[in-house]
């Protein structure tokens, strides 16, 4: 029987980096993976995601040439199968990257279905094949079923999409992130069932090329974790390039037609309506796989469907760990490597701070971009704080205009009393970019006064991130 110092139970972005942060601590680690080295995110989520969204745009501005003073000749076109193919390659190039880093970092890979059988012992069956995905080889030099003894077992197993009960997911009308992946045709119309940051991204990407996209909400704004202010603006971009958008509202019933779904939705008034549409995208959410791991026998707290756990990835049960996305909100890959990396850390007695989800920024690639760290106006109001709120307008930026991007936002929120950065929330191009800049300014407690005798290089995005704190204290230049 194989015995480690550490065993972890996935290797999406939070188990693979968890493990390699463990072996340079100096830990005998293995990473049990029943379906792809990477997870969801590499695989199936964040990296492929960003590859449809880029050729999106590469098309937008062949499509738009004329307004940068250029000519392509003929009607520009686009091929789905060679989209998809394109971001297939792009998720396998990386898919092979992680298992050159597990070998460098003398990591096992044991390839197979884990379940936690007593503390202190892992049992791998061999894999079945996962619902709707084709079954995937063991890669080279991995090993496989049998009984493995550690110290510690992290569980990163994530989270799949979430599924309302009559409107179930089935691959072929109804679709998750992993069918809206590999369209075999693109469709001409699509119901998108949710506004969050996948949601979005898809209405994004499909509405580009062209089809009638409908978004619905059953919340009251899009994008419902960001700020109110930014939410209505992406709300009004989003309409203007021809989605349409339905809040307070939610999908109540699904009948599928031979190659069609009809929808019926209903408003917060009670009102009904159909939308008939080639497919809908159910992206409601998602919800952690903590089944069949053994969690429930030994007793490890779980609540709404994650893991339960302190801010180092400990859970209720010496020994047993949880991180990423199985743990709990925000989900999100950076979050997940971020906390697998205090958790071993931990382990290692080196005593690390918790996690503060407060600094964790979001972003969602859609057109326009999306970002944001920390509270939002409202939150930050709910919690007593009198603020300083800061905006810079994309418009009055040099190189927004010559990129021909001038509709966007930056917003900072500030502590009226101390100067603190509370929060930044940034809609516009290149915004994911940018928002770490905000990230850092927080993490190391900066104020006002040291953003604002910061030298920001110009002509750049970024000149809007110092006006932005600028304004919120009556100096801004530019506007």
């Amino acid at each position: 029987m194989s015995s480690y110092d550490i065993i972890i139970i996935g290797s999406g972005p939070g188990g693979y980096v968890t493990a390699i942060r463990a072996a340079q601590l100096g830990f005998k680690t293995a990473i049990v993976e029943r379906e792809h080295l990477g997870g969801i995110c590499l695989n199936w989520g964040c990296i492929p995601t960003k590859a449809l969204l880029r050729s999106a745009e590469i098309y937008h501005y062949a499509t738009h040439a004329k307004d940068y003073g250029l000519g392509i000749e003929g009607k520009v076109t686009f091929d789905p199968a060679a989209i998809v193919k394109r971001s297939r390659g792009v998720s396998a190039q990386l898919n092979g990257g992680v298992g050159f880093l597990m070998k460098k970092n003398k990591v096992d890979v044991i390839w197979g279905e884990a379940t936690i059988s007593k503390v202190g012992e892992v049992v791998v069956a061999a894999t079945k094949k996962p619902a709707m995905q084709p079954q995937i080889p063991p890669p080279k030099g991995t090993l496989g079923a049998g009984t493995y003894q550690a110290k510690h077992i992290i569980v990163a197993t994530g989270a799949r999409p979430r599924a309302l009960p009559g409107i179930e997911p089935d691959g072929k009308l109804i679709w998750t992130y992993f069918e809206a992946m590999v369209p075999p045709e693109m469709p001409k119309s699509l119901v998108v069932m949710g506004s969050g940051a996948i949601g979005i991204e898809f209405a994004s990407f499909y509405r580009t090329l062209g089809a009638e996209v409908t978004v619905v909400e059953v919340l009251p704004q899009v994008l419902p974790v960001e700020d109110a202010e930014i939410s209505a603006l992406a709300r009004k971009r989003f309409e203007k390039q021809g989605v349409k958008i339905m809040t307070s509202t939610k999908v109540t019933k699904v009948e599928k037609g031979a190659n069609d779904v009809t929808c019926t939705v209903e408003d917060d008034k009670g009102n009904k309506q159909t939308l008939k549409a080639d497919r809908l995208i159910s992206a409601v959410g998602v919800v952690g796989n903590i089944e069949n791991l053994g969690l429930e026998k030994l007793g490890v707290k779980t609540e709404r469907g994650c893991v339960v756990t302190d801010g180092l990835g400990r859970t209720n049960v010496a020994g047993i760990y949880a991180i990423g996305d199985v743990a709990g909100p925000p989900m999100l890959a950076h979050k997940a490597e971020h906390e697998g990396a205090l958790c071993v850390e931990a382990i290692k007695g080196l005593n690390p701070h918790a996690m503060d989800k407060n600094m964790i920024p979001g972003c969602t690639y859609c057109n326009p971009q999306v970002a944001s760290v920390g509270l939002t106006e409202a939150k930050a109001k709910e919690q007593g704080f009198q603020v300083k709120v800061g905006r810079f307008p994309f418009i009055a930026n040099g190189k927004a205009i010559a990129l021909g991007e001038p509709e966007g936002l930056v917003k900072t929120i500030f502590d009226a009393k101390t100067g603190k950065l509370l929060g930044a929330h940034l809609i516009g191009a290149e915004v994911t970019e940018l928002i770490q800049g905000f990230v850092i300014a927080m993490n190391c407690e900066t104020t006002e006064e040291e953003l604002m005798h910061s030298v920001f290089p110009h002509p750049t995005l970024s000149e809007m991130m110092h006006e932005s704190v600028l304004d919120a204290y009556g100096r801004v230049i530019h506007t």
